[in-house]
């Protein structure tokens, strides 16, 4: 491509990159990709890459002189009746055009990629031997690519207990109020680990099917936990939305700044909407997991003690 002063990089050049690499074919049906706002022919210098597009990244962008915003999440994922500034989303609309700022999303199409949102996540845990946790349908847009799907299964370089493994995510994933939780034995052996950027509970079978070690995600609610630690499945860990996805913001600023003549840069705006995680600290109660080995005592309560906290707090 020709990046002379006589030929600048427009938004369109940089949408051509960018599905080049993550075609909007691979999105699912339901999902929202491509140009949101932006003139095609508007020049390009700054590209700003957010994993989510909210008042705070919006001018984080802005004041920093970006041109376009790649975002992960798409702005306008379900239908609104009005733009007006008085509305949330309204009122990021008309800051970015006054700005005169594009914006853009690749969602679903990145997630399936490879290399992709997933992959991202497995480099910052060092899995090796990487393969789709649940690889694209054959016959799809997606398949069209090998190695493509949603998540990925790989190798530590070495065994790792979960506990020692649940660390090891605190300390490579962007910090969090959230943090890092795990469901199972702290002392389970951990050598083949699923991953899956963003909310994925709905790979909790298929990462029982594939019989790996540990399944780390975000989002994870009870009731599924609950039942996929009774069974003979792997450990879960979840982490932040935001940190399992903010990974993959430095594959894509590498590719554009390589690919095309603009600067771009990877937000660490830590999006999570969590603000406050505070440890518990009421009176010790035995897990139900561990009510078997730890009978309930008949003795009179005494004062509870509180213990302090064995887990790391991260926050970016």
């Amino acid at each position: 491509m020709d990046t002379t002063a006589s030929s600048p990089v427009r938004v369109a050049d940089v949408i051509a990159a960018v599905e080049r690499r993550y075609p909007p074919a691979w999105a699912e049906q339901w999902d929202r990709v491509g140009l949101i706002l932006g003139e095609p022919d508007a020049p390009v210098r700054r590209v700003w890459c957010v994993v989510d597009v909210v008042p705070e990244t919006a001018t984080e962008a802005v004041d920093a002189g970006a041109d376009l915003i790649i975002a992960h999440h798409p702005l306008l994922m379900r239908g609104v009746s009005s733009l007006a500034p008085t509305t949330y989303k309204g009122r990021i609309v008309h800051q970015l055009i006054r700005a005169g700022v594009a914006l853009y999303a690749a969602h679903t199409n990145a997630d399936v990629a490879n290399p992709g949102v997933s992959d991202a996540l497995a480099a910052r845990l060092g899995l090796t031997d990487l393969r789709p946790l649940v690889p694209a349908l054959p016959g799809t847009p997606a398949a069209a690519v090998a190695g493509q799907g949603s998540g990925r299964i790989g190798t530590l370089a070495q065994p790792l207990t979960l506990a020692e493994l649940t660390r090891h995510v605190a300390g490579v994933l962007p910090a969090t109020t959230w943090g890092v939780r795990a469901a199972g034995d702290p002392k389970r052996t951990i050598t083949t680990v699923a991953v899956c950027g963003g909310a994925g509970d709905s790979f909790l079978d298929a990462a029982t099917v594939a019989g790996v070690d540990a399944y780390l995600t975000s989002d994870l609610r009870h009731h599924p936990v609950s039942e996929q630690a009774a069974g003979s499945g792997p450990a879960l860990i979840d982490a932040a939305h935001w940190a399992t996805e903010r990974p993959w913001l430095d594959d894509l600023a590498g590719f554009l700044t390589t690919e095309l003549a603009v600067e771009a840069t990877a937000s660490d705006l830590d999006t999570d909407p969590w603000t406050l995680h505070v440890p518990s600290t009421g009176r010790p109660i035995v897990p139900a997991h561990a009510a078997a080995t730890h009978p309930a005592s008949t003795a009179a309560p005494t004062a509870p003690t509180h213990a302090a906290p064995t887990h790391e707090e991260h926050r970016p």
